[in-house]
């Protein structure tokens, strides 16, 4: 569980994250929209966990790895940005959040059980 602290400057880096991207976004990853959909931070604030969803883009993985190559360009505008606020600028790791991919199979899964004809249910 996550204390108020690491919530609070996972919101930070995730609000400073979305800015850089919007900006800086369309240099790393042309024609792709990049939204940072959820932050998560160590207990010391030395690491922050970021989760990515691409759209506009059919290689995800692709995509992930362009921007784990440019990781330290983007840690360095984020220093940049939240300078006056810690002490430390956390590792960036990113990672492909793929809860709408999942949302989207479940959904299908769930139409095609609904389909299905239903048995009647035997009685013993």
């Amino acid at each position: 569980m996550e204390s108020k602290r690491q919530q609070k400057f996972a919101g930070v880096l995730q609000q400073d994250l979305a800015a850089i991207f919007q900006r800086e976004g369309m240099n790393y990853l042309p024609n792709t929209l990049v939204t940072i959909t959820k932050v998560r931070v160590t207990p010391d604030l030395a690491i922050a966990r970021v989760f990515l969803s691409f759209f506009n883009n059919t290689n995800t993985q692709q995509a992930l790895q362009l921007v784990k190559s440019h990781a330290s360009e983007i840690r360095y505008k984020l220093g940049a940005r939240i300078k006056d606020q810690v002490r430390v600028i956390p590792q960036l790791e990113f990672f492909v959040d793929d809860t709408n991919e999942y949302v989207e199979r479940m959904d299908k899964l769930f139409d095609k059980i609904s389909k299905e004809p239903r048995q009647p249910d035997e009685e013993q």
